[in-house]
């Protein structure tokens, strides 16, 4: 997914999250690092809201279940900001590689 860049991730994530975006001059590593501290807070102060915004971002449960686990490589945190980063970028490489066909009518058969 090299075609996805971190200011796109930057603008994405912000927008989800309703959060001041990032400084464009921060790399990808260095990005995680910065909403990390955001993921901390949530965990400390709004985990259920954090929970919720995993959900509707459709980061596995699995991954999330297995970053809180303390035998993660990752502090919490810093797993949880990697899924959602992670997330992105596949959404946002989905967007700019997979077409959808555009049906001629209500009529057409989708699946």
């Amino acid at each position: 997914m090299k075609d996805v860049n971190t200011s796109e991730i930057n603008i994405l994530i912000s927008n989800d999250f309703q959060i001041k975006q990032a400084p464009p001059e921060l790399s990808e590593e260095e990005f995680v690092l910065y909403l990390a501290d955001y993921v901390e807070y949530l965990i400390e102060k709004r985990m259920e809201y954090l929970l919720s915004m995993l959900y509707r971002l459709d980061v596995a449960e699995r991954k999330v279940n297995a970053a809180l686990l303390p035998t993660a490589q990752l502090p919490p945190h810093v797993g949880i900001a990697q899924l959602i980063v992670d997330r992105q970028k596949r959404r946002i490489w989905t967007k700019k590689n997979i077409k959808s066909k555009e049906l001629e009518s209500w009529d057409d058969d989708i699946f």
